[in-house]
């Protein structure tokens, strides 16, 4: 790992809140997802301009462009405040990729997909997910290698972006209330979508395969759809 990612992550906290304990991602997203209080209006205008400096950074040269110092001039915001909200550029391009999901996932709800099948609708929902990455290939594997590189300091980040896409599959079937096979099946699905993706960006994968593996794993929601049982 480059010596910037490991920096400063144990004594720095961002403002948005006390870091969660590690946990494994199994459960839906709770209606909040920290207890701290929000950011105030100017708190959370600082953070999306670091955010947006992050992801244009990542978008032009990928992971190794993405320097700490360059993020703090580009989002107008001093290096030590910088740290405050991310305490290292792994954690800031976690919290990116959650920002790109969260984005979207506003897109997917304004245009969902069409199949006929929850599984078909989910497949549709992952594809359109992996094109919109695709087109951003550099900031893809910005965000895919910080994922990889993560320790437990940033369980957190890490978990919010297993929330979301979570929350995007669970769109795409239709589900408000899964049934524990339900989100077993969500999490086997998410594992391979970002496994395809990985695959993709080191080259080992073409889109073509990427689209079989995703279709033959979303099979699985009809295995555990409770109206199928006999």
């Amino acid at each position: 790992m480059p010596a910037e990612a490991k920096a400063d992550t144990n004594n720095a906290r961002p403002d948005s809140g006390p870091a969660a304990p590690h946990s494994p991602r199994v459960t839906p997203p709770p209606p909040a997802l920290t207890a701290s209080p929000p950011l105030t209006e100017r708190q959370e205008a600082r953070r999306r301009r670091i955010l947006h400096a992050s992801a244009q950074l990542a978008s032009r040269g990928g992971f190794d462009a993405v320097q700490m110092r360059e993020v703090a001039e580009s989002s107008q915001v001093a290096l030590g405040t910088l740290y405050r909200y991310f305490p290292s550029k792994v954690h800031l391009l976690v919290a990116t990729m959650q920002d790109q999901l969260e984005h979207m996932h506003g897109t997917l709800r304004k245009k969902p997909p069409s199949g006929d099948t929850a599984a078909d609708r989910v497949a549709e929902t992952l594809m359109r997910a992996f094109r919109a990455l695709q087109r951003e290939p550099h900031l893809a594997d910005a965000m895919v290698r910080a994922l990889t590189f993560a320790d437990r300091s940033v369980s957190p980040e890490v978990d919010q972006v297993s929330r979301m896409t979570t929350v995007i599959i669970l769109d795409a079937m239709g589900l408000d209330d899964p049934t524990p096979a339900q989100l077993s099946a969500v999490r086997v699905i998410e594992h391979t979508w970002h496994s395809a993706l990985i695959t993709w960006l080191s080259g080992r994968a073409s889109i073509a395969q990427v689209k079989i593996d995703i279709e033959t794993v979303c099979r699985l929601i009809d295995l555990t759809d409770p109206g199928d049982r006999h």
